[in-house]
């Protein structure tokens, strides 16, 4: 079965349409580099929860929305090699540099993790 990379942050809501073109234009590396898909989800029914929630996770203020992610790999293999070529990538290519493609979230707010899958049932 697959692997599965997931991603929870929080945008700001007036940055909605710039996350939408950022992860436009860096999410096509990532299917170049392997994976079979990529997901970007924005937040519209997060509910508070009563201990935790999705925005607790990731601080996510008023004016902010919820956004969940997730990569799909072949296995963990194509998913190690493909992200360490993409940090080769990121170190040299002029198009990650924040300086000129800023990133539209507050990355340390991220939170990440990859999943071996144990369940799949498809229609």
């Amino acid at each position: 079965m697959s692997y599965v990379e997931g991603f929870l942050l929080a945008v700001p809501d007036q940055n909605k349409d710039m996350f939408i073109e950022h992860a436009r234009s860096i999410d096509a590396f990532f299917l170049e580099y392997g994976a079979i898909r990529v997901m970007e989800c924005w937040g519209e029914d997060v509910p508070v929860g009563k201990i935790t929630d999705f925005r607790r996770a990731v601080r996510a203020t008023d004016g902010e929305s919820v956004v969940f992610s997730w990569i799909e790999w072949p296995d963990k293999a194509t998913r190690d090699l493909g992200m360490s070529r993409l940090h080769d990538l990121m170190v040299s290519d002029p198009r990650f540099d924040p300086a000129t493609n800023p990133i539209p979230y507050d990355g340390s707010r991220m939170v990440f993790g990859g999943f071996q899958s144990v369940v799949e049932l498809t229609r």
